[in-house]
């Protein structure tokens, strides 16, 4: 079973793309499925063309029955259908036995968005400071919220992915898949020209760095130096619930959604793959702000 799953892991890779994050994913849920099939007290199922369906609705009950959350087991079962579609593709199996799987629903929580006047005092709080940090604070948090950028995707953003002649800047998403976003804001225009002039000279160490917002070393910004940035600025607005970058995100959507956006043309300023996530914040707009 080993060899088939090695495969299918090598075909995440090196043709879908996928991250190592996303790869080692797949490896712990289907390393652990693999080991529930040697262990049947039925006999042990060495090989992927002997499954049955009934052995896979076996597996999907042992995990409800461990009390797995329903996310859990539809990421693992998710998994699961993954790998016997890539194996009916090769031909390894006669027919998918994960075809009639079904997964538990899940019930999608609302996503957290800030009101308008808490994106006010969110953005405004790094004014109160002074100082090559707040300027750049004020540009990354104008920009995450122009955008709706992930947060690894605004700490990779390089010098060159930023264009201000035509209001736009390019993102790597996931898979390494690239778009370009419209900075329509011209708030965030302007707090980017001012980092990039009065900011950016005074924090980087290595002229030659391409990474675009450094950290008071002179580096790369983290992730988790980001988080900490919105999270102090959170505090100093009064802002009682968590922020996040997520946070961010989720409020430029629902504002756009708001101001009448097109779900499509949400979709692909987010960089979803479907547009069933793109939906959440039609059905949200209503219960939020």
């Amino acid at each position: 079973m080993e060899q088939y799953l090695s495969r299918f892991l090598e075909t995440l890779a090196s043709e879908k793309g996928y991250s190592d994050n996303t790869i080692a994913a797949y490896r712990n849920d289907l390393t652990q499925f693999v080991e529930f099939l040697r262990a049947r007290p039925a006999g042990p199922v060495m090989e992927p063309a002997n499954c049955t369906s009934n052995m896979l609705k076996d597996y999907l009950a042992d995990m409800q029955g461990r009390g797995y959350a329903s996310a859990t087991v539809a990421r693992k079962v998710a998994a699961v259908k993954s790998f016997f579609h890539f194996l009916s593709a090769q031909g390894h199996v006669a027919s998918d036995p994960s075809r009639g799987l079904e997964s538990p629903k899940i019930e999608k929580r609302a996503p957290r968005i800030l009101t308008h006047d808490e994106v006010d005092r969110l953005l405004a709080a790094p004014a109160h400071a002074s100082g090559p940090k707040a300027l750049r604070d004020r540009a990354l948090l104008e920009l995450l919220y122009a955008t709706g950028m992930r947060v690894t995707e605004l700490v990779t953003l390089e010098m060159g992915d930023l264009d201000l002649d035509k209001s736009a800047i390019t993102c790597r998403g996931k898979n390494g898949k690239q778009r370009v976003i419209p900075i329509r804001n011209e708030t965030a225009l302007t707090s980017l020209k001012e980092y990039l002039l009065r900011s950016r000279p005074g924090l980087i160490k290595e002229p030659s760095d391409p990474a675009l917002f450094l950290n008071h070393r002179g580096q790369k910004l983290t992730r988790q130096g980001l988080w900490l940035i919105i999270k102090a600025y959170a505090d100093a607005a009064g802002i009682a619930a968590a922020v996040t970058p997520h946070t961010l995100r989720h409020s430029f959507a629902k504002h756009l959604v708001g101001a009448g956006e097109n779900m499509h043309r949400l979709q692909e300023l987010l960089g979803h793959a479907n547009l069933s996530t793109t939906l959440i914040y039609a059905q949200t707009e209503k219960t939020n702000d």
